[in-house]
């Protein structure tokens, strides 16, 4: 009994052989009573008739394909980031005297995440204030004995002056007029003493003023706020601990808005470019995130040849984290490529990959493609003209330069 599927298994596959490729001969026994008249008398062969009748030809089947654009884009994984993340360190010892915030807490900048206690401190700015106060109280003093010097050197000039003049005509001893040189340069030497007690007092200002400044900011150090808008990533330092310098007081982090952070290999690089639109899906929850490139690094990474890209997506209500996981798809510019089943692709002699095609003379032609995309409905390629007749079937059996009898798929038989 078990003869009988198998007899109709041959039948049917005799039938099909037959129907696809040897359709022409079955056409052509079913009107051969029309066609043998024209035959017998010599008439003229219809155009195409001696390529039909051809048994030596290669039946294949052909489908005509007319480039359509493919929107492209980048693919690459990569993980979320946040946009700004700072720890925030102690930068002098001191105890901690405020109340402690605790992690996920929003602050902003500004606000205070640890206050230390000043100690000594406010005593020593005092004590600086008052040095400054006593070094400004002499600079007027030292300004009074400029002047007092200056008012005697002038004095001694004009006793030198006439004592020059008396002793030129010999009203005066040469005693006298060596007294009054002397007289002059000890006003000389008075005057450049109270020039330098007049600098020393305003050197005096100056390091009292020093002195206060780096008080202050050791005293300004005591506070340690939040430098831009964000969360606690952790606890702020606790009541009472001992802050070393260089001690966590506390982490922040932006998240609006947060960044996705991925490596593009060097050969898909070119095609990104700052601004682009991009999306992505995060692994947990499938979520569909938008943002826009805001940077393209310009320098790979050394082991992996990668290069950084960071894309900017908003944030508002931070559902997003920090560390995701996303699968992220750059917009790049569009290609005119072919949709074709993957059964065309084949190997020439070289072991190119490409397809073959027939031309208006129905001689096979190979051209190499690319292959883009694979998708359900067939693969995206790149590579052929604008528009082709493409071998689907039978591709294996012909080579370029052979003439074949194309059956095209989807049209009805000539």
């Amino acid at each position: 009994m078990r003869i009988f599927p198998l007899l109709a298994a041959l039948a049917v596959s005799a039938l099909m052989y037959m129907a696809i490729f040897e359709r022409d001969a079955l056409l052509g026994l079913t009107q051969g009573t029309t066609q043998t008249p024209a035959a017998e008398t010599g008439g003229p062969d219809p155009a195409g008739a001696s390529d039909v009748a051809d048994p030596d030809r290669v039946k294949v089947i052909v489908q005509r394909s007319a480039a359509a654009p493919l929107a492209s884009a980048v693919i690459v994984r990569g993980q979320t980031t946040a946009a700004r993340q700072v720890a925030v360190k102690a930068e002098t010892s001191a105890v901690v005297i405020s109340t402690p915030l605790r992690k996920g807490a929003t602050v902003r900048a500004g606000d205070v995440l640890c206050e230390l206690d000043p100690g000594p401190r406010g005593a020593q700015l005092k004590e600086a204030q008052a040095r400054r106060e006593e070094a400004r109280s002499r600079v007027p003093e030292a300004q009074a004995r400029v002047a007092e010097a200056q008012a005697r050197l002038e004095e001694t000039l004009i006793k030198l002056n006439a004592a020059q003049k008396l002793g030129q005509g010999g009203f005066s001893s040469q005693t006298t007029l060596a007294t009054a040189e002397a007289t002059a340069a000890a006003a000389r030497a008075s005057v450049s003493s109270a020039n330098a007690g007049l600098n020393a007092a305003r050197a005096g200002i100056d390091a009292s003023d020093a002195a206060v400044a780096s008080t202050q900011a050791e005293i300004d150090r005591l506070t340690l706020t939040a430098p831009f808008e964000g969360l606690l990533e952790s606890d702020t330092a606790e009541l009472g601990s001992l802050l070393q310098t260089g001690s966590l007081c506390a982490q922040v982090i932006q998240l609006d808005p947060i960044k996705l952070v991925g490596f593009v290999p060097e050969t898909e690089i070119d095609r990104v470019i700052f601004g682009a639109q991009a999306q992505a899906r995060l692994a947990a929850g499938n979520q569909q995130i938008a943002g826009t490139v805001s940077f393209v690094s310009r320098a790979s990474d050394p082991t992996t040849r990668t290069f950084q890209v960071e894309i900017d997506v908003p944030n508002p209500d931070l559902s997003i984290r920090d560390g995701q996981t996303a699968e992220i798809a750059i917009a790049a510019a569009g290609v005119e490529a072919h949709l074709l089943p993957q059964s065309a692709l084949t190997l020439n002699d070289d072991g190119t990959l490409g397809m073959r095609m027939i031309n208006a003379e129905n001689i096979v032609e190979f051209a190499a493609v690319d292959l883009l995309r694979d998708t359900p409905q067939g693969i995206w390629v790149t590579g052929l003209p604008a528009q082709a007749n493409v071998i689907v079937m039978g591709q294996e059996y012909v080579t370029a330069g052979v003439t074949v009898t194309p059956t095209f798929r989807g049209e009805a038989p000539q």
